[in-house]
Order: C-alpha cells, then sequence, then structure tokens
C-alpha cells in the first residue's frame, strides 16, 4: 500500500504526525519528519527504523528551509512522493473567547496556520511539479465544514476559537484550488478533515460530544491514520481536490 513511498510531514512531532511515521514505517515506506520542536522529533525518530526516517527542525513555512528539506530527502531517499501538512503553530493567545480576539495574535495565528499551509504548498507542489508528479494532503477539521456545536462546551473553559474555523474552512478551499490548479501535471491535493482527538479535554466535553456521534466519539491517532495511508497509496489515484471527513458522524 504505501512499501518504498517516501512521505515527508509537517507537525511530525504532534499526534497525528507521530503516528502516521510509526505506522509508514511499520509498512516498508520512508519518512521525512519537520517540526519546530527538536526535542520531540528527536524522540520519536529515536523510535524509529534510521534507515527509514530523517527529520529537520524548521519553520514549515520558511520556503528556503523547505526546499532545502525536500533536497536533501532525495539525496537520502532518491524521491519524495507525497508531503503532508500538519503542522499546528499557536500563539500565546490562542484560546481566547471571540470578544477578547487581539490583532496582533489573530494575525500571527492566520499568517501561522493558513499562511504556512500556503507557503509549504507553493513549495512542495514546485518540488512535485520538478519531479514530474507527487501529492499533497492537507489536515483540516469538521470545524472547516461544520459550526461548533457550542453546547458541547458547557461547563467547562474550552473554547472553539472562531479563527481555528476560519483558517479550517479555507484550508478546505486551497485544497480544491490546487487541485484544479495543477490539473494535467500528475499531482494530486486533498485533505482530510477528522474529528474531535481526545488529548485531556474535559470529562464533560468528551460525554456531550460523544452524543453527537455514531459509535465512539473523541477519536485516537490511530483512528485518523487510515485515511491518511489511503490518501498516500495509489488505491486513492484518482482521488483529487477531496476532503476526507473523518468524525465517527459528528458533523451529520
Amino acid at each position: 500500500m504505501v512499501e518504498g513511498k517516501t512521505i515527508l510531514i509537517t507537525g511530525a512531532a504532534g499526534r497525528i504526525g507521530s503516528c502516521l511515521a510509526r505506522h509508514l514505517i511499520a509498512l516498508g515506506g520512508s519518512v521525512v519528519l519537520i517540526d519546530s520542536d527538536e526535542a520531540k522529533l528527536q524522540l520519536i525518530c529515536s523510535e524509529l527504523n534510521e534507515r527509514q526516517s530523517a527529520y529537520f527542525c524548521i519553520d514549515a513555512s520558511d520556503a528556503v528551509a523547505v526546499d532545502k528539506c525536500f533536497e536533501e530527502s532525495v539525496s537520502r531517499f532518491g524521491k519524495v512522493d507525497c508531503s503532508i501538512h500538519s503542522a499546528y503553530p499557536r500563539s500565546k493567545g490562542w484560546g481566547t473567547p471571540f470578544e477578547g480576539l487581539t490583532k496582533s495574535y489573530l494575525y500571527q495565528d492566520i499568517s501561522d496556520q493558513l499562511g504556512g499551509a500556503i507557503l509549504f504548498s507553493q513549495r512542495s507542489l514546485s518540488f512535485f511539479q520538478k519531479q514530474g508528479y507527487g501529492n499533497l494532503i492537507n489536515v483540516s477539521s469538521i470545524q472547516g465544514i461544520c459550526a461548533p456545536k457550542f453546547e458541547q462546551y458547557a461547563d467547562t473553559e474550552m473554547v472553539s476559537p472562531l479563527e481555528y474555523s476560519a483558517i479550517k474552512a479555507a484550508i478546505i478551499s486551497i485544497t480544491k484550488y490546487l487541485a484544479k490548479y495543477y490539473k494535467g501535471q500528475n499531482i494530486r491535493v486533498n485533505c482530510i478533515s477528522p474529528g474531535g482527538i481526545i488529548d485531556g479535554q474535559h470529562i464533560s466535553f468528551i460525554s456531550n460530544y460523544r452524543k453527537a456521534c455514531i459509535n465512539k466519539g473523541m477519536l485516537e491517532p490511530n483512528d485518523i491514520v487510515g485515511a491518511l495511508l489511503f490518501l498516500i497509496s495509489d488505491h486513492s489515484l484518482y482521488i483529487n481536490g477531496q476532503n476526507l471527513v473523518i468524525d465517527d458522524g459528528w458533523s451529520l
């Protein structure tokens, strides 16, 4: 399914990125891990087969650094079949309620998350053009296709940031745009929209969230990986410009 493929992953020290890397290695793929947290990258890579993995501690929106990353990945593995953008940088103001948003943090988050996704897409697709083929996968969210279910946040201090919904909706939009923009160039661009991932949330939120789902409720990173493996593989060769939702029915 992915044996022999080389996949570059941003946000690779995160829960989804690191989980995917482990699965890819186990299935015979090679991984290039990108993140700004070098300590976490080193820890993850220490668990992986050295012959099948490499890491770069860079900002995924830094064009020069990303270009060099692709260049060194080709030198090491001979090619890059797919790049996955799952980086999720957040400002110190992340999670501020709508009424309290300030220009500096708002602009920073939109720039880092949405701007970063656009710039990483630019460098990935430029590389794929030269290579003659490629596969870019973005990570959006159910908040990009639906308004939050605000009642699920009752009795917690949790917030669903407005800018998160705006950014994730835009990720879906740029995915569709780029898929058509590179028509006829043997390049695919898709994205996934995961539901909520378990990460120490308040128990009442987890319970309320579960009521909107069909079988499980909050998901684990392992629950997302199968969809990514499918999009990486040649089984999805003619899926292009699509947004694959993995949310146990939350968005129904």
